[in-house]
């Protein structure tokens, strides 16, 4: 009896399998993904380094590079669609339902491609302004300075010799032409600004701030009323000199005029030789006077009439900035980390591009295919590819647009 109960016990089955019980597409899949999981993780942990090991108040808010938080978020949204609707296709292909499967992929095709069109979008933007990694700096300054007023000065004195005949004549703002603007900018903003921080070479903090009410006044993204204020007192304080000087060359022009009417005067009102010496030695003396006060007066002119461009309108120029009412300029700017930020900004975006129209191209490889169940194992592999590169959206979004 217990030999054949015993006889009867169940045994154990053991099967040989060659390879992991999974389809050999999605293994290599899943390979490929964990390096790439790898490679988005330095650069997105690279990017973390940069951003939070930056000093406080240098690195650019999402306002200061154009970075539009609508279209990110309009952005994620049509990506989780598409995640959404690559899943539909596939469940669509296995019930051998291949109308409605073509119809699903042909949707997350077009939503990848409208991802690929709001972010050339975004591009265009942040190229039009400048802000783009470059080995030199030419638009885009990380710090106000010498060197950016240097730069400052090439390029007013580049757009000056580059305006045609008619552009010149065309209005910058109400009632001042473009050459006007251009000359007042380059004599009143710029070499002013120059010569008034070597001159306060020993004042650090005044010469900073001379330089930096410049740097608000061509490119800025948040009003202030410091600036505003500011500059309205450095008007006010040029007044008293402006007028000074002014009395002064009347003065000595009432003078002159005096001595060329002696000097003309016939009969008993000539002066004799002596008296007529003598005042031939006060006017040269005058007209030396004369030439100095102008030197040191028309700086001053130059100034104010630069002042009153940038505080017509309750400062509507100054506080919307010369950049933004004038792109035609193409100022160069001040974005403190700008180049790092742009270095950073367009090599996490770009990879993940380049992933999206990867994905694009796998999907337009069977758009025009029978997407049966023959099918379904494609399809759920170009899903699990198209939802990573979703997923690494996630995390770049709230990264670059929200902090």
């Amino acid at each position: 009896m217990s030999d054949s109960n015993h006889d009867h016990h169940d045994h154990v089955q053991l099967e040989y399998h060659p390879a992991l019980p999974l389809p050999l597409g999605k293994l290599c899949l899943w390979l490929f993904l964990s390096t790439e999981i790898m490679f988005f993780a330095g650069l997105i942990g690279a990017y973390v380094v940069l951003r939070f090991g930056s000093p406080v108040g240098t690195w650019p808010t999402p306002h200061d590079v154009y970075l539009s938080e609508p279209l990110g978020a309009i952005n994620t949204f049509v990506l989780i669609c598409s995640s959404l609707s690559i899943v539909l296709a596939l469940e669509a292909a296995r019930a051998n339902n291949s109308g409605l499967a073509k119809r699903w992929l042909l949707v997350t095709f077009t939503l990848g491609c409208t991802f690929l069109g709001i972010k050339a979008f975004e591009y265009k933007e942040k190229f039009a302004h400048g802000i783009f990694p470059n080995k030199e700096y030419r638009r885009l300054y990380d710090r106000s300075d010498v060197y950016y007023v240097s730069a400052l000065k090439v390029r007013l004195e580049e757009l000056r010799t580059s305006l045609s005949d008619e552009e010149k004549q065309l209005e910058a703002v109400p009632g001042v032409t473009r050459e006007s603007f251009i000359d007042t900018m380059l004599n009143g903003g710029v070499t002013y600004t120059a010569r008034q921080a070597s001159l306060t070479a020993n004042n650090p903090l005044e010469a900073q701030l001379i330089i930096d009410s410049l740097v608000y006044g061509v490119h800025h993204h948040e009003t202030t009323e410091y600036q505003a204020t500011r500059l309205r007192n450095e008007k006010k304080s040029l007044e008293a000199p402006l007028a000074e000087f002014e009395n002064k060359l009347k003065g000595i022009e009432t003078r002159k005029t005096e001595i060329q009417t002696a000097l003309a005067a016939e009969g008993d009102d000539k002066p004799s030789d002596e008296d007529a010496n003598k005042m031939r030695a006060e006017q040269a003396t005058l007209m030396q006077d004369q030439a100095k006060t102008q030197t040191e007066l028309k700086p001053i002119q130059e100034r104010i009439a630069f002042l009153d461009l940038l505080l017509a309108n309750d400062a509507h120029l100054l506080n919307h900035g010369i950049n933004h009412e004038m792109p035609w300029m193409k100022l160069p700017m001040v974005i403190p980390s700008g180049h790092m930020w742009a270095s950073t900004y367009f090599l996490l975006t770009g990879f993940h591009a380049l992933h999206v129209v990867i994905g694009l191209l796998i999907f337009l490889l069977v758009l025009f295919s029978t997407l049966d169940v023959t099918k379904a194992n494609y399809l759920e592999n170009a899903g699990l590819y198209w939802h990573f590169v979703d997923l690494v959206w996630i995390f770049l979004f709230p990264m670059l647009y929200l902090f």
